[in-house]
């Protein structure tokens, strides 16, 4: 048995380890030798910091704890970002008979908004990798907030395009992606359903503020709903504020470290905080390639369904509750696609391009349900779209960490949005191009409906694409901050396992 006095002194040894005290207790640094090949734990008492650090990483294991509450923030944040852009169109004609605009006009309003979104989705990325995803969200939150309540002051319509188009544009930019990786970055297992909780709200709040945003229309007129909405949006700041900074292992570090502001300098900064590295990549711009011929088509039934059901010979009222049923199932098939994803059964990537595939063959038969005239069959194939559109947008996100890693996904998510945007810009142009040709829907649907099952033959040239099991993750890049740092770092690198894992993920 160990007397009390070789236990204390020990202790103290420790206490006193960095005043190099050491001489003071002579056999208590053999002992201290014996302790440190037994027992890791006390090697934590030399270092408080690296033990506040585990205690905050054990804090936020991922699947679990504190990553729900940041559902909730996302679910929050989404519907008040793409649940907003969806019920504009309620202030459409109000727009069109305030500032006798016409309706090209008018509708720059919201294009110029969502454009406005995607492009500066790689600046939120680069802000967040150089500073930290808190302050990123809040202050986009208050940039979507300030540009709705500036907007209700507008007397011209270009005060529209700066104020709704551009500074809630921008604002909207800074959330949605910091966002969504933060919360990908603290699940694993249950990642997909994660996302598919979180993006159900989009569909939810399009429910919800149609009749609400009509309501403050007619009560308090598009003034007054602008400045309603503008304070609606300002809880996007508080759901910001709900993400705990992470301890940051990225590559930016690595430029960090340079000294001087030279313009090579300063660009190789700018490139590694925007993650342009990745455009080099084979394997992400190929599922970039994929995802942005799948975005030509995606989203022409949203603007073109309603109408094609008006030409098909269905009353409004039926014509309009064909898109409400595509809504209603396109909240259904995100829950399920998450749940279904995260059991493991399938490759993400393989259930990716399976939903793709069922979208795109359903656009394409959307028309062609019509000709006959029956209403229930365009009803069955508006549902079944309406799945499998709402299924494939749980999953697109989820890939990109398993190609580019989770320290670089910040980064991978704000390029991805800004290629893809251009393809959305073009998918409706194109489709309305085709029904003056053409006369009738039947052609825009055909090529919308091919464009995604494009995508899904592009995404097949991806490495193992055809694997059963997914590939080796990509090697992470460790910074500076993570290097062994004195003497407390040897001796943890010598009583640590071989085997152990050391890394850290953080966004």
């Amino acid at each position: 048995m160990l007397s009390h006095t070789y236990i204390t002194q020990p202790v103290l040894c420790l206490l006193c380890w960095r005043r190099r005290e050491l001489s003071q207790f002579p056999e208590a640094c053999i002992f201290l030798l014996y302790l440190l090949s037994t027992d890791k734990s006390v090697l934590d008492m030399t270092n408080p910091k690296p033990k506040a650090e585990s205690q905050s990483d054990e804090a936020e294991d991922p699947d679990g704890g504190w990553g729900w509450v940041l559902v909730g923030a996302l679910f929050v944040s989404t519907s008040l970002v793409f649940g907003l852009m969806r019920s504009l169109g309620i202030f459409f004609v109000e727009f069109v008979q305030y500032f006798d605009e016409s309706a090209h006009a008018i509708s720059w309003i919201s294009s110029t908004g969502l454009a406005a979104q995607q492009f500066f989705s790689p600046l939120g990325a680069a802000l967040c990798n150089a500073y930290n995803a808190r302050v990123v969200v809040m202050t986009g939150g208050l940039l979507a907030g300030l540009g709705l309540i500036l907007a209700s002051q507008a007397t011209r319509l270009y005060h529209l395009y700066l104020t709704m188009g551009v500074i809630s544009g921008l604002g909207w930019g800074l959330v949605f992606t910091p966002m969504v990786a933060t919360v990908m970055a603290h699940f694993t297992r249950r990642r997909t359903l994660a996302l598919g909780l979180a993006f159900s709200s989009i569909g939810l709040s399009s429910f919800a503020f149609n009749p609400l945003f009509q309501l403050l229309v007619e009560k308090y007129a598009w003034r007054g709903a602008l400045l309603i909405l503008g304070g609606l949006s300002l809880n996007i700041v508080p759901c910001g504020a709900l993400i705990r900074p992470r301890r940051r292992s990225k590559a930016p570090a690595k430029v960090d470290s340079e000294t001087g502001l030279s313009p090579v300098s300063v660009l190789r900064r700018i490139s590694s905080y925007l993650e342009l590295s990745l455009l080099s990549e084979r394997p992400y711009v190929t599922y970039t390639l994929g995802i942005t011929l799948l975005n030509v088509g995606y989203f022409v039934p949203y603007f073109h369904l309603v109408a094609h059901s008006r030409q098909a010979g269905f009353s409004e009222y039926q014509s309009a509750f064909v898109m409400s049923a595509a809504g209603a199932s396109d909240i259904l098939g995100r829950i399920v696609s998450g749940w279904f994803s995260d059991l493991g059964h399938f490759r993400l990537i393989h259930l990716l391009s399976a939903w793709t595939t069922l979208a795109g063959v359903f656009i394409m038969l959307l028309p062609l349900s019509s000709l006959s005239g029956s209403y229930s069959a365009l009803m069955v194939i508006s549902l079944l779209y309406g799945f499998c559109s709402g299924a494939l947008t749980s999953v697109v996100f989820v890939v990109v960490p398993l190609i580019v890693g989770v320290e670089r996904m910040m980064g991978a998510l704000g390029l991805l949005q800004l290629i893809e945007s251009w393809a959305g810009l073009l998918g409706t142009p194109l489709s309305g191009f085709l029904k003056d040709v053409t006369g009738n829907y039947v052609a825009s649907f055909t090529v919308a409906g091919s464009f995604l099952i494009l995508g899904t033959l592009t995404m097949a040239t991806l490495p193992h694409y055809f694997s059963c099991t997914d590939p080796p993750p990509p090697p992470q890049r460790s910074s500076l901050d993570d290097k062994n740092n004195g003497l407390h770092s040897e001796l943890e690198h010598m009583t640590s396992s071989p085997g152990s894992d050391t890394n850290h993920r953080g966004v």
